[in-house]
């Protein structure tokens, strides 16, 4: 998860300075293109067959991935790269409200103290993860930046909603080489729409670099889901949930270094509420499906 999170992180430097030359569905078309050819190659080597036998759980799972992705390079490309990636690290906390929301809705006519604290907490991190997003977004909002600010947290609700995808691929007995070449196909074919759609930018000269920086894109995505899958697939999910924000702490540092975006006292709070956040919501996650990673069988909150 720490690779990943570098990955992801790089990754979005490289997004925002393609966004000079490219827009937000031909970096998605390219990003699928190199990550699809990236991972045919690493399953051919490594010895892997692509084939599956649940297909209609990869389309669901790459739908909802495009979506995400194209949210957040949208973001990416009109607001600070901590700001955007910040937004989208808070699939943590939604997360963690869809899973626990699900085993207390399941178990709403248990009436305990139990279920009561674990309710409280739950509702108690969400607003402060709010707060956050709000201290964050206030700055950008102030640049008349309202519509990338709720298109990155949109970002992180519907990339919540395919990690659960991702586990249950795994739960499968899919591979993390399949499941993000699958994932790779439906961004390509995602990005070859938006560009059927929108028409397709000039051809960028060599000496802008614009081409490095799909290649740099392709492959950071690739080794950052491979990696992530991985993590998620195989190791200990507070851990895993919890090592994921240090991708947080190397945006912060690319925007200050990189692109010279000092951020506000404001940004700094939100971003901080918003890793307690989903550091807690991985603790409440680990209390409500203690097996999650000694079992293949979905709990019920995880079938939510």
């Amino acid at each position: 998860m720490l690779v990943a999170s570098f990955a992801f992180a790089t990754m979005g430097v490289c997004v925002k300075l393609g966004s000079a030359f490219f827009t937000s569905g031909e970096m998605v078309f390219y990003r699928g293109v190199i990550g699809a050819i990236c991972m045919a190659l690493w399953a051919k080597i490594a010895g892997v067959s692509l084939k599956t036998s649940v297909p209609k759980m990869h389309v669901l799972r790459s739908g909802l991935g495009v979506v995400s992705l194209c949210a957040w390079f949208y973001a990416i490309a009109h607001l600070h790269v901590a700001t955007a990636i910040t937004l989208n690290y808070m699939s943590s906390v939604w997360l963690a409200t869809f899973l626990v929301g699900g085993a207390l809705w399941r178990g709403k006519n248990k009436s305990n103290a139990a279920q009561h604290g674990l309710q409280s907490a739950l509702v108690t991190t969400v607003l402060i993860g709010f707060a956050g997003v709000v201290f964050i977004l206030r700055p950008e909002f102030e640049h008349g930046q309202e519509l990338a600010g709720v298109v990155g947290l949109l970002s992180g609700i519907v990339a919540a909603v395919a990690y659960m995808q991702v586990s249950k691929l795994a739960r499968a007995g899919e591979s993390e080489i399949r499941i993000v070449f699958y994932f790779a196909v439906g961004t390509l074919l995602a990005g070859l729409l938006s560009m059927a759609i929108t028409g397709v930018s000039a051809w960028p000269a060599p000496e802008t670099h614009g081409v490095l920086w799909l290649v740099c894109i392709g492959v950071l995505a690739s080794i950052g889901q491979v990696c992530m899958t991985k993590a998620y697939g195989s190791g200990a999910t507070l851990l895993v949930a919890n090592l994921q924000y240090m991708g947080i702490v190397y945006a912060a540092l690319y925007g200050l270094f990189i692109f010279g975006d000092p951020l506000p006292p404001t940004a700094w709070l939100g971003m901080a509420l918003i890793i307690i956040c989903g550091i807690t919501a991985a603790i409440l996650r680990s209390k409500t499906i203690p097996a999650h990673n000694k079992s293949n069988t979905p709990t019920p909150a995880e079938e939510f």
